[in-house]
């Protein structure tokens, strides 16, 4: 079965932690792919964020 996990954060290097930790439990040939995206938001004040997102899309064995 093919399956995704999304990881959302506004810290760039927690989301990428958590995918790493995520991928350690995986066999490498459960790893379809890896997508990634950035966006940056502006608040009213005037001040930006940044939103990272990454997806894993990976096969289980049901």
């Amino acid at each position: 079965m093919i399956q995704v996990k999304e990881f959302i954060d506004t810290d760039n290097s927690f989301a990428e932690k958590k995918v790493n930790q995520f991928l350690a439990t995986l066999d490498e040939s459960q790893v379809v792919n890896i997508c990634y995206g950035s966006v940056m938001k502006a608040a009213l004040n005037g001040t930006g964020q940044q939103r990272s997102s990454i997806l894993v899309v990976y096969r289980t064995s049901e």
